[in-house]
């Protein structure tokens, strides 16, 4: 077991700047202390409209085995801008009944659990002196998030103690509650145009989102920003910067709130150990933009457009190459077209494999699936079974590396992932993500990092796993139609196709002194079963023969369903003349003992006959085999064991 501490953060959208300012003030402490970090996420939005493809992401939330932790992070941000709160809800309570470890909340309390309040007082302020004392407004609208939502109002009272100090005030016609999201933002707009409420100087929202949707529909019917109207948002996202009108916005001092969580657990689980100060600073939190007639930030709007610019042709260096893939080079990778077209289960596998230098950088990537993922008639919903199956490792360092079914292996799923409990060098981020197809789950990957990395998972990360997902069910579904073709449906044995195929395996694989062993099955008194008992006892009756020469078959030999209620077994290996006697009586014994535990009126028998031949002469093998199970029948029938 490793003797690093390891806390957990359950949290959601992590290519959002919420998402990144958490991790770095988590990782920054968690680093000082020499804690592991383990990362369990949805990559979407918990209200993400596909509401299958969600059921299917937000399973991830239920591999979580507590006991594997020394403290627990609730991101009740993200978690809770689902506002049905059904996930949250049923996080918080496998956490209650199952939680003995420390708990906290960041920013937004839930429940009853501590929480690690928001460190934003000083910029929210800011953000009012900015329209008043820079733009001289004074008729100002504020747009904060739902009514009663703690975050919400705290942003909302202090907009106003602050409004109030410079002697101004806002009418209740201009406090406006919305839902942090862009809809608020165009409901506001809606209700100006209409003159519910009369034209502000200027909006200040408490989030981008809605500033950003406020922004769109007014100028879309012609009122002018920041001419007519100015806006000013919060929390320094990405859309921000890209917005044809950008927006004025402030970033959140999250960074400040998650390092705090880290320092509160340690005083629990390190009692009397230093706590070393996580130092914010208050640089660079201001990024200007069109929105309120400033002149716009261009570093950051230039170096967000080109995080997000699309390009088909672009000039990498090298550290680009390896560690900055972007949203142009993974789709010009071609990736889609490559994994999809995968022929088997194996290929699709080998596929995912030879491209994972497009998730860049990680010390380790693992991929573990169901055991029986391959079974497309299975279907998986809610939680993860009590085994999952390591399909694939990959290593930069030297460690655990595969991708042939050879060497994947199953372990208990309550380790989550088997590396996560061994000691390691230095202290290191594990990210826990669902691999799924729609609501159907599939397995999860897992990306592991120095905690010092500052990459996050990304739209690249996201839409790569969207890419794996559908390549695995599309493998699945090709896998179900190639194994129909070669499996009989009835006993789940080969068919004659499938004997050919694997035969053929066999004799490539043989050497020169190995000889053929062919077994010939065949049921007793079928004609009496079926007419006496009816049909579906007769293919009970077949499907037990079937049970037995599939039991007395070596793992190296194949079975196979002839047809009807014939069975072949057949081998290439190191046989001789002895081996035909003990076939035939492990057979025997083997009938006998299923006949007597099926307890029906009837007896279940078969006849057998075995052979062995030089391997390249199956027909006459065959045949010689075919003919000693007819004298074995005939012997039966002169004994008066068969009427």
């Amino acid at each position: 077991m490793s003797n690093r501490k390891n806390i957990c953060l359950i949290t959601a959208r992590l290519e959002k700047s919420h998402g990144r300012r958490i991790l770095d003030g988590i990782f920054t402490q968690c680093e000082k202390y020499g804690y592991n970090v383990t990362v369990v996420s949805s990559l979407t939005h918990l209200q993400e409209f596909s509401r299958s493809f969600n059921t299917g992401e937000l399973n991830i939330f239920n591999l979580v085995d507590y006991e594997c932790f020394d403290a627990v992070i609730l991101d009740s941000i993200t978690l809770t801008e689902e506002y049905s709160g059904i996930t949250i809800g049923r996080i918080a309570d496998r956490i209650e009944k199952e939680c003995h470890i420390p708990v906290v909340c960041l920013i937004v309390p839930y429940r009853d659990f501590p929480y690690i309040k928001s460190h934003n007082e000083e910029i929210h302020r800011e953000m009012c002196r900015h329209v008043i004392e820079q733009h001289g407004k004074e008729k100002i609208c504020i747009l904060t998030g739902p009514k009663g939502h703690v975050e919400a109002e705290n942003r909302l009272s202090i907009f106003l103690d602050e409004i109030q100090k410079h002697g101004l005030s806002v009418p209740n016609e201009y406090i406006v509650y919305g839902d942090f999201w862009y809809t608020s933002g165009l409901e506001l707009a809606d209700r100006l145009l209409a003159g519910k409420i009369p034209m502000p100087e200027a909006v200040i929202c408490a989030s981008d989102h809605m500033a950003l949707g406020l922004i769109e529909e007014l100028d879309k019917n012609g009122v002018k920003i920041p001419d007519d109207l100015i806006v000013i948002g919060y929390e320094g996202t990405t859309e921000a910067c890209l917005n044809r009108i950008t927006l004025t916005s402030f970033e959140s001092n999250e960074k400040q709130s998650a390092a705090e969580a880290v320092d509160y657990i340690r005083n629990i689980i390190d009692p009397g150990e230093e706590i070393i100060p996580y130092v914010s600073s208050m640089e660079n939190i201001f990024h200007k933009g069109m929105s309120c007639g400033c002149s716009p930030d261009r570093d950051m709007t230039s170096a967000v457009f080109k995080d997000s610019l699309y390009q088909t042709v672009r000039n990498y260096n090298s550290t680009d190459f390896t560690d900055n893939v972007d949203i142009g080079r993974l789709i010009e990778s071609y990736i889609f077209e490559k994994l999809t077209s995968s022929g088997t289960p194996q290929k699709c596998l080998d596929n995912i494999y030879e491209n994972l230098s497009l998730i860049m950088p990680y010390t380790n990537f693992y991929l573990c699936l169901l055991e029986n993922w391959l079974d497309i008639d299975s279907e998986l919903i809610k939680g993860y079974p009590k085994k999952m199956k390591m399909v694939m490792a990959s290593s930069n360092v030297g460690e655990l590396d595969f991708h042939s079914a050879e060497q994947s292996f199953s372990f208990d799923t309550k380790q989550m992932i088997p590396r996560m409990h061994e000691d390691c060098d230095k202290p290191y981020v594990f990210y826990f993500s669902a691999v799924h197809f729609n609501e159907k789950t599939l397995g999860y990957a897992v990306i592991q990092r120095e905690l010092t990395c500052k990459k996050t998972l990304n739209l690249v990360y996201r839409n790569w796993l969207r890419f794996v997902n559908t390549a695995l069910e599309m493998v699945r579904a090709k896998n179900k139609y190639m194994v129909m073709s070669v499996k009989d449906q009835m006993t789940g044995l080969y068919n004659r196709r499938g004997m050919y195929e694997e035969l053929n395996k066999m004799l490539s694989n043989s050497s020169n002194s190995d000889k053929l062993f062919v077994a010939v099955v065949d049921m007793d008194r079928l004609k009496y079963t079926n007419d006496t008992y009816g049909h579906s006892e007769g293919d009970f009756s077949i499907k037990t023969v079937g049970k037995a020469a599939a039991q007395i078959t070596l793992s190296t030999e194949k079975c196979i369903r002839a047809g009807g209620d014939e069975f072949y077994i057949i081998g290439v290996g190191d046989y001789d003349e002895s081996e035909i006697p003990k076939r035939i009586k492990a057979f025997s014994e083997t009938m006998k003992k299923l006949s007597d535990e099926s307890d029906k009126p009837y007896i279940i028998s078969a006849s057998i006959g075995c052979c062995i031949g030089t391997k390249n002469s199956f027909d006459e093998t065959l045949s010689m085999a075919d003919k000693a199970m007819y004298e074995y029948k005939a012997k039966k029938k002169s004994r008066n064991y068969l009427k």
